[in-house]
């Protein structure tokens, strides 16, 4: 059997192969609620085949949001349109996820294919907050530094969330630390300039991504899986680097987190990038290694031999496929017949399957 549909258990999830749709951001809520575009899109997906399905960075609170068209788990009239997304997700056999987030400094912005800008407040826009009032670029807005209170907000706004995820249906919580929003603000010595408890050493910097994952744990039930995502470094000297990924990851397995999901940058507009296929995934192999925490691997994985390559190297436990399944929804679908498995075909469409078509 292909590495790549074989099953994995995460405490008592069990996902029948090793594909998963990485969080995407579509951009296109309203006032954080879900859309016929989600309902949509993510219906599109849980169909093709993946394991895991991973929504989109939901914000925690209203000025947690990147943009206006993030989704939101900060008010009980959110959970009803995400569960839609989960039952569906459920019917096809396929794990649903949710990626809870805070964009800090990354908010109040256009949404994702304009041209990327602050929003003044007579625009909609607010004033987003940070670790320092620190603007990303000249073109984002420059935030609020948080003080004792608001960070417990934060926390707080993690926990509520998770439990309304709970609430909405879903099997696996993602905590965003990565991409230079909140989390990893914090964690960054280019975003963090503190000399509270919150900043300053790689103890203090890191206090707030393990406080909420303490909290998120706390509210989500041990029987289901809790995944964080990190940018592995932030390809600038002087910054987040592999070094404390590491030594991170070995912390957050002590603490209840079940997978780590490895991507890389976002906390500098000026990074240089190296990108190409699968650039991040030997960071996956050495948080892997050296933490002794399952990973999961994301970043221009396109090709079914690619990801199986992946995994049968040891560099992961799990692939996320993201732009690839834009483009081709029924990636996994395709995929299993490359690697010379039985594609898991909706009987609905099992007109089109080769040698069975049907007189319809």
């Amino acid at each position: 059997m292909s590495l790549l549909f074989q099953g994995l258990s995460l405490r008592e999830v069990h996902l029948p192969n090793r594909i998963g749709v990485s969080p995407m951001c579509q951009y296109s809520a309203r006032d954080g609620h879900v859309t016929d575009w989600h309902r949509v899109h993510y219906g599109a997906r849980a169909t093709a085949g993946a394991g895991l399905l991973i929504v989109e960075a939901t914000a925690v609170a209203a000025e947690g949001r990147i943009s206006a068209g993030d989704l939101g788990l900060w008010r009980e009239s959110q959970i009803e349109g995400l569960a839609h997304i989960a039952r569906q997700a459920r019917s096809q056999g396929c794990v649903p996820a949710i990626q809870l987030a805070h964009a800090g400094r990354k908010g109040s912005l256009s949404l994702g294919w304009e041209p990327q800008r602050g929003l003044e407040i007579s625009e909609g826009g607010w004033t987003p907050v940070a670790p320092s009032a620190l603007a990303f670029s000249p073109a984002f807005p420059i935030p609020a530094e948080l003080d004792e209170a608001g960070i417990a907000g934060v926390i707080e706004g993690f926990a509520a969330s998770t439990r309304r995820a709970l609430e909405a249906g879903f099997e696996a919580v993602e905590i965003h630390g990565a991409h230079g929003y909140l989390l990893h603000q914090f964690m960054s010595p280019l975003s963090n300039q503190r000399e509270d408890r919150w900043g300053g050493s790689f103890e203090h910097r890191t206090r707030l991504v393990r406080e909420v994952v303490g909290a998120v744990r706390s509210a989500w039930p041990e029987r289901l899986p809790l995944l964080v995502r990190l940018s592995a470094t932030d390809w600038i000297d002087g910054g987040w680097d592999i070094e404390q990924t590491v030594e991170l990851c070995r912390v957050l397995k002590q603490s209840g987190v079940d997978l780590v999901d490895i991507s890389s940058g976002g906390s500098s507009a000026q990074a240089k990038i190296p990108v190409g296929p699968g650039y991040q995934v030997p960071f996956a192999q050495r948080v892997r290694r050296e933490a002794g925490i399952p990973v999961a691997a994301v970043g221009m994985i396109t090709e079914p031999a690619q990801a199986e390559a992946i995994l049968a190297e040891g560099q992961a436990d799990l692939v996320l496929v993201g732009r690839e399944l834009l483009r081709n929804p029924y990636w996994p679908l395709q995929a299993a017949e490359a690697l010379g498995e039985t594609p898991a075909y909706p009987k609905q469409y099992l007109r089109a399957v080769p040698f069975r078509r049907s007189a319809g």
